[in-house]
């Protein structure tokens, strides 16, 4: 993905403390717009949903930032997306309960 993500984004910056679980998130809110450049997998959990697990570097003037965009960027003026589909995928994402979250499994 490249593009611009416009402020009141909300990036997810790692975790408050790497010991706790479940993970409990710290969280950046865009204060104004950003580049971006990101990259990420779209698989389907265990009901079969698909789940969009997106990571983004974004930068403004001398300032850079990354993180997961899983509460929300906003796109600002446009971004370019490329999907490419793997063919006979078995990955799956599953609850992990100790971590919190969905995780990728063949």
């Amino acid at each position: 993905a490249l593009g611009g993500a416009d402020q009141k984004s909300v990036l997810v910056a790692g975790p408050m403390d790497r010991d706790e679980r479940p993970v409990e998130t710290r969280t950046h809110v865009l204060d104004h717009v950003h580049e971006v450049m990101g990259a990420g997998t779209i698989f389907p959990d265990e009901e079969n949903h698909p789940i969009l697990h997106m990571h983004m570097a974004l930068g403004r003037a001398d300032r850079a930032l990354a993180g997961c965009i899983r509460d929300g960027v906003f796109v600002w003026l446009y971004m370019e997306v490329v999907i490419q589909e793997l063919l006979d995928s078995t990955g799956v994402r599953k609850m992990d309960w100790e971590s919190g979250f969905k995780l990728l499994e063949p």
